[in-house]
């Protein structure tokens, strides 16, 4: 059973930059492909990036491209997301997810979930 918990989260202001991590257990993580995904008050979960271990790819959601950089230390386990350049509408709960074998964009294709972590962006 993969566990993964979400670390580095916080209240910060526009223009600030973040560093999320996502420490694994419990799985051969460079078997996994990892992602992030988000949540928003009253809004459905949505995807962010993904990384995929076996062929070095890596993807984001159009609202990220640019900003948002997804990165993973194998020998660590964990898998990183640097968000630079903050917004407002950023505001979320940040997620993990892991799935075995190539990366998706979709809520229900993931089986392993972290806990989510608070970013709040003030303007």
């Amino acid at each position: 059973q993969v566990q993964l918990i979400e670390s580095g989260g916080g209240w910060v202001q526009a223009g600030d930059s973040l560093r999320l991590s996502c420490a694994a257990s419990g799985g051969t993580f460079s078997s996994y492909a990892m992602a992030w995904f988000r949540q928003a008050p009253g809004k459905e979960r949505e995807f962010v990036a993904a990384s995929n271990w076996r062929t070095g790819s890596t993807s984001y959601a159009d609202s990220v491209k640019g900003r948002f950089f997804i990165s993973r230390d194998n020998a660590k386990a964990t898998v990183y997301l640097q968000i630079n350049s903050l917004k407002p509408e950023d505001t979320a709960v940040y997620y993990c997810a892991a799935r075995y074998g190539y990366s998706r964009i979709t809520v229900n294709e993931y089986p392993y979930w972290g806990q989510g972590t608070q970013v709040t962006v003030s303007s």
